[in-house]
């Protein structure tokens, strides 16, 4: 599956848009989690235009793929992602942050939020409701596919493993998983918290197909996708990412874990992810042109 020049210039600018609107919301609303936020965009951005067979007008249709957000911190971005493809009005997003919002840190229960597919936030959680998932559409003959996004620190949880050992065993092929491999955690790099590397062959020793990619290519998300979509086992793939992603002053620097972007700060991201003038001084989000 290639990508051509002008698919790729228009993901790419989807995603400076997603971002940006990412990073205005943190400044407005006080939401932190904006650097795990932006290691991901390219990928949630690839998943929503390239690949996840969804229909917003039928968001609970049987044969829809499914996915699952299993770095539930990570939510503010996909709340953009999700309003701009359609599964709740964009202007709904202008309630974030205020009482009674179903807009929060983290993914709420399905049944208040369309096109989400399951509450997470607790980490080690996303991968087994996945896989139960995936089991469940074999079992009912149904053609769905099951994505998961985890994080790297996320892979300290030993039921993220557990799920590793069962998927192989039972030979899920209707399963894949996007590691967000942005090499910090909450309170340190996340190969000196615990000894993840190296990654992509402890997925393959645990009997996954597995592969490492640049976590910010549209070309190498694709070249991945096309090499796995017949493998029989599960699929892993390992997306060397950086947090903060796209803004120089963020990217590697874990303090965005739980900082908030000041007024100037979002300015000085607008700027670098040329964003017009228009869409700054929005107060709440307007659709992203297609053309």
């Amino acid at each position: 599956m290639n990508v051509s020049q002008s698919s790729k210039k228009k993901l790419e600018q989807i995603a400076r848009t997603i971002r940006f609107r990412t990073i205005r919301n943190s400044h407005c609303t006080g939401t932190p989690h904006l650097g795990s936020c932006l290691s991901c965009t390219d990928l949630l951005v690839w998943l929503y235009w390239n690949i996840l067979k969804i229909d917003s007008r039928d968001p609970q249709s049987p044969a829809r793929d499914r996915f699952i957000l299993s770095k539930g911190h990570a939510a503010p971005v996909l709340f953009q992602v999700l309003a701009e493809r359609g599964f709740y009005s964009i202007t709904e997003l202008q309630s974030y942050g205020h009482d009674g919002s179903i807009f929060g840190e983290h993914p709420p229960s399905p049944k208040y939020l369309a096109g989400i597919e399951a509450a997470t936030g607790s980490l080690g959680h996303g991968l087994p409701m996945g896989l139960g998932m995936a089991l469940a559409g074999r079992i009912l003959e149904l053609p769905y596919h099951v994505y998961v996004i985890l994080s790297d620190g996320e892979c300290n949880e030993g039921s993220v493993w557990e799920s590793a050992l069962m998927a192989a065993a039972q030979s899920v092929q209707n399963l894949t998983i996007f590691i967000d491999y942005n090499k910090w955690q909450a309170t340190g790099r996340s190969d000196d918290v615990l000894g993840l590397a190296p990654l992509a062959e402890k997925w393959k020793a645990f009997g996954w197909a597995s592969i490492e990619i640049d976590g910010h290519s549209f070309e190498e998300m694709s070249e991945a996708h096309q090499i796995l979509s017949n493998d029989p086992r599960p699929k892993a793939i390992i997306c060397n990412t950086i947090k903060g992603k796209g803004i120089p002053f963020m990217e590697d620097d874990n303090n965005w874990h739980y900082r908030i972007p000041t007024k100037e700060e979002v300015s000085q991201s607008a700027q670098v992810l040329q964003i017009p003038a228009d869409e700054i001084l929005l107060k709440g989000p307007t659709p992203i042109s297609h053309d």
